[in-house]
């Protein structure tokens, strides 16, 4: 189990010491660690490796990718191709926490692995997977590639990254004073912090979110029905959704809804 009093390998400078937790779909800290696609993860990445510099107070949580996005290779006619390929991530820490949470009225279990802050230089980063043999096969491709392009399977994956990234955080009995969200990705989170305070007014002094993208392609959005039956809203009913979040038309867009249910974006 993780010793919270040696998880960090530095005493916190005083301007950062308020307890933070930051959440991001992906994170490209080195190459080894194939977890990222692109912009977002590099921005995550850097903070990491910026919060180690600055002495903070502040744990990473993702989704360990075993597929990782994809990679590229040429046909005979010099034409690319998107190969998946599991990977290899023997430096990281087996942490011994899983954990249950429900996805679609069934369990799903997650066990937690940490990337040690000495091995990159980074704050600490807890990854999460469902490839292990406590789940069916379904379940262990939740954590198989980064943006799966099947609607369903990415619902799941913000379940994953929201409701077991706040499980993680009882599990470590870690006390956070900010839930960080980079992209709206996590955003079941929310609705998990609405289950524990009751009270939006109590979520919104805790939750900080960053966006980066207006386009279209770069927000989920998805029927308030379909979340609900995947267990998006962590038990909140759609009554009690809707006069949260006021989703319009039924359909419920990740980041105008976290950017109702945050203090800071």
């Amino acid at each position: 189990m993780i010793d919270l009093n040696t998880l960090f390998p530095y005493t916190f400078d005083k301007k950062y010491s308020k307890p933070v937790a930051y959440f991001s779909m992906e994170f490209a800290i080195d190459q080894p660690l194939k977890i990222y696609s692109g912009g977002l993860g590099f921005l995550a990445g850097s903070h990491m490796r910026s919060a180690y510099e600055l002495k903070q107070n502040i744990i990473g949580i993702g989704i360990l990718w075993k597929k990782g996005y994809y990679d590229q290779e040429r046909n005979q006619d010099q034409t690319l191709k998107a190969t998946f390929r599991d990977k290899d991530y023997s430096f990281l820490t087996d942490t011994g926490i899983v954990f249950p949470i429900t996805i679609h009225n069934a369990k799903v279990y997650v066990k937690a692995l940490l990337l040690k802050p000495e091995v990159f230089k980074t704050a600490p980063l807890f990854l999460l997977t469902t490839d292990i043999p406590e789940n069916d096969f379904l379940a262990q491709t939740i954590s198989h590639r980064l943006y799966d392009p099947n609607e369903t399977t990415r619902i799941t994956q913000s379940i994953l990254l929201g409701i077991g990234g706040a499980k993680l955080l009882e599990e470590l009995k870690r006390p956070t004073d900010i839930y960080h969200m980079n992209e709206g990705h996590a955003l079941p989170l929310c609705f998990s912090l609405m289950d524990k305070f009751k009270d939006l007014n109590e979520v919104k002094k805790r939750v900080v979110f960053t966006t980066h993208t207006p386009e279209l392609a770069g927000n989920e959005a998805h029927s308030v029905p379909l979340l609900n039956s995947m267990g998006f809203f962590n038990g909140l009913t759609i009554d009690q959704v809707n006069e949260l979040v006021h989703p319009e038309h039924g359909i419920l867009n990740y980041i105008f809804t976290a950017l109702r249910m945050a203090k800071k974006a």
